[in-house]
């Protein structure tokens, strides 16, 4: 197989890069990595040299780039075939996309106020108007999946698919900001943040030693 390359930015910071990250780690694909530190006078210069869109991430594979985060997920799973990346069954898979596309393009009051960052905790912070009711719809999204389509597994359709890592930064915003969940939206989380790869992640983005963000508080 040709080397795949990830280009990511900051682990601390960048909620786009996590994504197609932990879906090549739990679907087992071996993968470079090259980490560019967002905030920093040249970061542009350095993601222009893999990115036309001057953002993370970015998949080099086969002489192809691939960027975007929801792009790169499709790529993959439309190029490693026998991986299961989306629930098989049709139904399941047509509400998968859907909500991965929300989470995608949505949600920008949570986005702004609730910025990921896994080193720091701002209990009481960023619940400002608009903040409870994108929560509100993420919680209700888990709930459908769960009861529609977990049957058989602990994730939102009973096995890692694509849309667990769409929501996984979330669960580091609510870790950050201290948001309270149900019993169930709990357990979920919980069951995605002791994956070994998301460990893996939180640790890495623990040590990370860049200049602070213009998003820490």
């Amino acid at each position: 197989m040709t080397q795949l390359t990830l280009v990511i930015g900051n682990k601390n910071y960048s909620s786009w890069s996590l994504r197609p990250w932990l879906v090549m780690k739990q679907f087992g694909l071996q993968f470079q990595e090259i980490r560019i530190p967002l905030f920093t006078p040249d970061y542009l210069s350095k993601i222009r040299q893999y990115s036309p869109s001057g953002k993370v991430p970015v998949l080099l594979h086969e002489n192809q780039r691939v960027w975007d985060s929801l792009a790169i997920c499709e790529y993959l799973a439309e190029t490693f075939t026998t991986l299961h990346y989306w629930p098989e069954d049709k139904r399941a898979r047509a509400f998968a996309r859907s909500i991965s596309a929300e989470m995608h393009s949505g949600f920008q009051n949570l986005r702004q106020n609730m910025p990921m960052n896994c080193r720091n905790k701002y209990p009481g912070k960023g619940l400002v108007s608009g903040v409870q009711q994108d929560i509100d719809r993420i919680i209700a999204i888990w709930q459908e999946s769960r009861q529609n389509f977990g049957v058989g597994g602990n994730f939102l359709f009973g096995k890692f698919t694509i849309a667990d890592a769409f929501f996984a930064p979330v669960f580091l915003r609510f870790i950050a900001y201290d948001v309270q969940l149900d019993a169930v939206s709990r357990d979920y989380m919980e069951t995605v943040l002791a994956l070994p790869a998301m460990q893996e992640w939180i640790k890495a983005a623990r040590d990370e030693t860049e200049i602070i963000s213009q998003y820490e508080f």
